[in-house]
């Protein structure tokens, strides 16, 4: 057997140690740079929030391979989340409470991504607020778990919503965009008429809706994040700006508007697409993302009343609207923003009633009518 000199196998030895240390320091920090919890990446200098692309973006439809059935679907959800309020909304308007079951993870966001709620958690107000209910995944603790279950190689974001077909073990979708249309009118066939007369994108609109989603999403649904992630000066102003010209613009539309939905009298996609936003912007983006030119309560009179209309007159909207949740996860879960976790008492209530104003619009609304 060859004997290797002592000096050599001290020199091997030391070469290992230095090799592998330098692997585990990448290794770890690589891991830190893409910590779910990092919403810059720490090495990019222009500070500007970037919304990653979702990765599974398959249809619901008849003849393919996700066909429309009751209970072969499960949608998860976070009732924090303004994307996967999109899908509760759409899921309550068109009837399918019965065809499509849901299950909303717990509002904090830790290092694993979204948890599922234990019987222990006594702070997560609302329906299915539960462990993971599907069959096999009992083990689940993470909204992750069912991503890697899919597949294993997963290199993704493990967000809300997620439409998962039960019977194939697969996600269908986790794009909300893409979900709330396939609720529209792929399930049409199973659900009673009056739900199946119920057009959320109706043809004669589609291109107002079309032209419309364009700047909301990007300036307004997206924009709050732009601004509330921003991690430079400059980002901050120039997505704070912008979001705020939008909705001037949101304003001056349903100032002309007979209403009282976006589009006129029907409530349309543009609806559900811009309420989640707004239904969070007093209660949390204001202070938690520095969206604080004007709040919507006192600062757009048009909007607020579209607002509240939909929360107290639409069942869909108020029902699934719950802000324990809303405001617990944004100030909890982004440590980078609110490293003490502290959530504000206010504003209370987190909306007025239809017939409520604040005190200064009372005043100026009292005033007007004295002259």
């Amino acid at each position: 057997m060859l004997s290797i000199p002592i000096r050599i196998q001290a020199t091997v030895l030391a070469f290992k140690k230095t090799e592998a240390r330098a692997f585990f320091t990448k290794t770890f920090a690589k891991m830190a740079e893409n910590k779910i919890t990092d919403w810059v990446a720490p090495n990019d200098k222009s500070g500007e929030f970037k919304r990653g692309q979702s990765q599974f973006r398959n249809f619901i439809k008849k003849g393919g391979e996700f066909p429309p059935e009751k209970g072969r679907y499960h949608l998860y959800v976070s009732y924090a989340c303004p994307w996967a309020h999109r899908t509760l909304i759409a899921r309550q308007l068109k009837g399918l409470e019965e065809i499509i079951p849901f299950t909303s993870v717990h509002w904090h966001m830790g290092s694993k991504g979204w948890r599922f709620a234990t019987s222990e958690d006594k702070d997560a107000p609302g329906a299915n607020v539960v462990a993971d209910p599907v069959e096999g995944h009992e083990k689940y603790q993470h909204l992750r778990d069912i991503y890697f279950q899919v597949d294993p190689e997963y290199k993704g974001r493990f967000t809300v919503p997620t439409l998962y077909d039960v019977k194939q073990g697969k996600i269908v979708s986790n794009e909300s965009s893409e979900i709330i249309r396939m609720f529209y009118t792929e399930f049409d066939d199973i659900i009673d008429e009056k739900y199946r007369n119920i057009q959320l994108y109706p043809t004669e609109l589609q291109s107002e809706i079309e032209a419309t989603n364009e700047w909301t999403y990007n300036d307004i649904n997206n924009g709050v994040y732009k601004s509330g992630f921003a991690t430079t000066e400059e980002a901050y102003t120039k997505a704070v700006t912008i979001l705020f010209n939008s909705l001037d613009r949101v304003e001056k539309h349903l100032s002309e508007t007979e209403g009282p939905y976006y589009f006129g009298n029907n409530i349309t996609e543009a609806d559900i697409r811009l309420y989640t936003t707004i239904v969070r912007f007093d209660a949390v983006y204001v202070q938690h993302f520095k969206t604080n030119i004007r709040d919507i309560r006192s600062g757009y009179p048009y909007i607020h009343r579209w607002l509240r209309n939909l929360y107290w007159n639409v069942p869909a909207f108020g029902e699934t609207t719950e802000f324990t949740h809303i405001k617990c996860h944004y100030t909890k879960s982004h440590t980078q923003i609110n490293p003490h976790s502290i959530t504000p008492v206010g504003p209370e209530p987190p909306i007025l009633r239809v017939d409520e104003e604040v005190p200064a619009v009372k005043f100026a609304l009292a005033m007007r009518e004295k002259k």
